[in-house]
């Protein structure tokens, strides 16, 4: 659903906004209890053996999936995506790791978390140096990670299935599509063996996003334009007077 930018609230008592809001309270217990069965069912999803080795390039050479645990029991993947036709990284997969606080209560908590991409190592250091991070961007370049977990979507390496289904059978744009899209992957390490527990895709990864999860409390929400967040950009390329005109356009407008 998109939202408008320039809502136009009703103003009510502070007894009627309680009655509002109090109904509205019900619907998210509604919703929280929903989600808490379905974390408890995700708890129990089997899991597959991986049988093949994983490579990838970080700042300091090979290593493998094995090695992204960091001797963790859990690794969660971000599937950093990369935008061919302009040669760096996503807006959105750069908003999320500008807003990464410390790792460490994950570490606790025995996880570990990796940002993969396609591209080459070379260019994700030099994107990494321009958008002045120290979590390290990890290469899968030249292998089949993308591809076997359903990270990009490219017809001529066979690589069609993106949420589960068949994108090629959708049409339109997506018969002809070829690129990186959102995911999650999940895996769990007994010993040396490792095994993929779970993967999301779409707005199955919009948990992860603690910038979506601010905006849904707010009155103008996440300022959507037929489900796209027209206002994303790299941190490096938000313009002053851009960000002027983009905050007056939403300016709230009460009626009594």
């Amino acid at each position: 659903m998109s939202e408008s930018r320039s809502r136009r609230p009703e103003v009510v008592s502070s007894e009627e906004w309680l009655v509002a809001r109090k109904a509205l309270l019900r619907k998210e217990k509604d919703i929280t209890r929903a989600r808490d069965l379905v974390r408890a069912e995700r708890l129990e999803l089997p899991m597959v053996k991986l049988e093949q080795e994983y490579h990838f390039r970080g700042p300091d050479g090979e290593m493998t999936l094995l090695d992204l645990f960091e001797g963790r029991q859990q690794l969660v993947v971000h599937h950093f995506m990369w935008i061919d036709r302009r040669d760096e990284g996503c807006p959105s997969c750069s908003m999320l790791v500008d807003t990464l606080g410390d790792v460490a209560h994950l570490h606790a908590a025995n996880t570990s978390l990796a940002f993969v991409s396609r591209a080459p190592i070379e260019k994700l250091e030099a994107y990494r140096k321009r958008m002045g991070w120290s979590i390290p961007l990890y290469s899968s370049f030249g292998t089949d990670f993308n591809y076997d977990f359903q990270a990009t979507v490219d017809r001529s390496r066979g690589a069609v299935q993106y949420n589960y289904r068949d994108v090629t059978a959708l049409g339109g744009m997506w018969a002809e599509f070829v690129g990186d899209l959102p995911g999650e992957s999940v895996f769990f390490r007994d010993g040396d063996e490792v095994f993929h527990s779970y993967s999301a895709y779409a707005r199955g990864t919009e948990a992860v996003s603690n910038v979506f999860a601010f905006l849904d409390l707010t009155p103008l929400g996440r300022q959507e334009e037929s489900g796209v967040q027209g206002w994303v950009r790299h941190r490096d390329r938000y313009d002053a007077n851009e960000i002027v005109a983009l905050q007056r356009a939403p300016e709230r407008r009460v009626r009594a």
